[in-house]
């Protein structure tokens, strides 16, 4: 017997009243399947967990059929349990998705992507060539005023919270530079909430976030249509709307990759550096026989123009830093550059 499990990493906010209808969805798709408590039960437990629930097969054009049939024959009731996870996580990477994982007591299998691209950020470059080892820190952010009166904020994970009080220090001291380069390389993602927050304090309207579907059925295609989630500039606090970049790259996940999608549509926004490394997919878990647990993608999230951005967000502007040069951030002097351009008109 398996069933899905409620979303881990969202709680409150505006997306909450966006998702009532996304949780009800997809939690309504589950059925109660009952499969034998054995390497060959686990195994199509999670193969079907994953075919009824899994939101991405057509878009990824992926045979999940014929994976079944290539990974099952690799099944057997004697192997170990470690044998029986390698192969599970082996068939689950077929998906080439970063938000499914097997997790069990030994191990989490998972699909790293960006591991097979350029890191593009250097953090003691950064604080030792640009910051001079000089920076505030709250909420998880570092900030300071670089020597050109731009406002340098390090955000390295949505899972840090960031309090509202706090966010309005950090912006009343950096009000005074003439634009603000938000860097969020390396930010593997977290929780959903923090990115309403963060976006919230850069827009002065009702702005389109994007659109958000949910599994209607078993069906690979059945899937609700989109509809639009909006967020609102925050009340009594601070905002910030004078030109900004944001330097992205391809550790730049989950809900990173939705934080950048956001901000690439507001009209005082560049991104800079590589594209995102993707991740749009609300993640959920369910439960097999033996007790492992498998997270996957179950609602897919939309850019502000209706399009998936499981692979990434791409860059306005592409930049790489020179592996070979240890002093000097491409992708940071490319920010400085644009905002110097910006604020001379």
């Amino acid at each position: 017997m398996f069933k899905l499990f409620e979303l881990s990493f969202m709680k409150h906010g505006a997306y909450c009243l966006a998702l009532i209808g996304v949780l009800l969805g997809c939690v309504g798709c589950a059925e109660q399947d009952e499969f034998q408590h054995d390497q060959v039960g686990n195994f199509e437990a999670l193969w079907t967990i994953i075919d009824e629930h899994y939101s991405f097969f057509d878009y990824k054009q992926v045979d999940w059929q014929q994976v079944h049939n290539r990974y099952r024959a690799l099944v057997a009731n004697d192997m170990t349990d470690r044998e029986l996870f390698d192969v599970c996580g082996d068939m689950l990477k077929e998906l080439r998705d970063g938000h499914t994982n097997l997790i069990a007591s030994h191990d989490v299998s998972r699909y790293w992507i960006w591991e097979q691209w350029p890191v593009n950020y250097d953090e003691r470059l950064i604080d030792e060539h640009y910051l001079n080892f000089d920076y505030k820190m709250a909420s998880g952010i570092k900030y300071q005023i670089l020597p050109q009166n731009f406002g340098y904020m390090y955000y390295g994970s949505f899972s840090s919270s960031i309090g509202e009080g706090n966010l309005d220090l950090i912006l009343s001291y950096l009000s005074t530079a003439d634009g603000l380069i938000i860097d969020v390389r390396n930010n593997g993602g977290g929780l959903l909430t923090n990115v309403e927050t963060l976006v919230s304090r850069f827009i002065d309207g009702r702005t389109l976030a994007g659109y958000i579907r949910h599994k209607t059925g078993p069906g690979h295609n059945d899937l609700s249509d989109p509809y639009p989630y909006y967020f609102e500039p925050t009340r009594n606090h601070l905002h910030y709307l004078k030109p900004v970049v944001v330097l992205a790259n391809r550790g730049s996940f989950s809900a990173t990759n939705n934080f950048v999608s956001i901000m690439k549509g507001l009209g005082q926004v560049t991104v800079v550096g590589d594209t995102t490394g993707g991740g749009c997919g609300l993640p959920f878990t369910s439960e097999l026989p033996n007790g492992w647990r498998v997270r996957f993608s179950s609602c897919p999230i939309m850019d502000p123009q209706g399009r998936l951005t499981e692979f990434g967000v791409a860059p306005d502007v592409r930049v790489d830093l020179d592996p070979d040069d240890r002093t000097h951030d491409a992708l940071l002097d490319t920010a400085i550059r644009l905002l110097t351009a910006a604020t001379a008109q």
